[in-house]
């Protein structure tokens, strides 16, 4: 899986991976020349685990989902206040309204966060991590 980012002036930057040419508008904040027309880069991690979750949790309820009128799947996160200013917290918040047993709810919502969310176990997980500059690793 890969991402490529392109600058596009000012703080706005454009996103696209490989798996689709969808592309995503993020930028830097207003400080920086950010105009709030974009996603910031934290938010779309935010994004990230509450598309997951969501995934997770109609799949894992696929045997029910034709009772679920409504999945709702809310994020907020905690970021430490000096650099690297990374989440130290999130909090999530999982909303079914339809016919399915409350257990079957908070079991799907512990499977995706324990066991098979990517996002959220990438968040806290240690990565190795390289970067390189034109290809020459830094």
């Amino acid at each position: 899986m890969k991402s490529t980012t392109e600058w596009l002036g000012e703080a706005k930057f454009e996103a696209v991976g490989t798996r689709t040419d969808n592309k995503v508008l993020m930028e830097g904040p207003e400080s920086l020349g950010g105009t709030g027309e974009g996603q910031s880069p934290m938010e779309m991690l935010l994004h990230g685990v509450a598309g997951c979750m969501s995934i997770d949790i109609k799949h894992i309820l696929r045997h029910k989902f034709d009772d679920v009128k409504k999945l709702v799947v809310e994020v907020e996160g905690e970021r430490q206040e000096d650099y690297p200013q990374k989440f130290v917290k999130l909090d999530i918040n999982v909303k079914v309204d339809g016919d399915v047993p409350g257990k079957d709810v908070l079991r799907a919502a512990e499977l995706s966060r324990d066991k098979y969310c990517s996002a959220v176990n990438s968040l806290s997980a240690e990565a190795e991590v390289h970067a390189y500059l034109n290809g020459t690793k830094l």
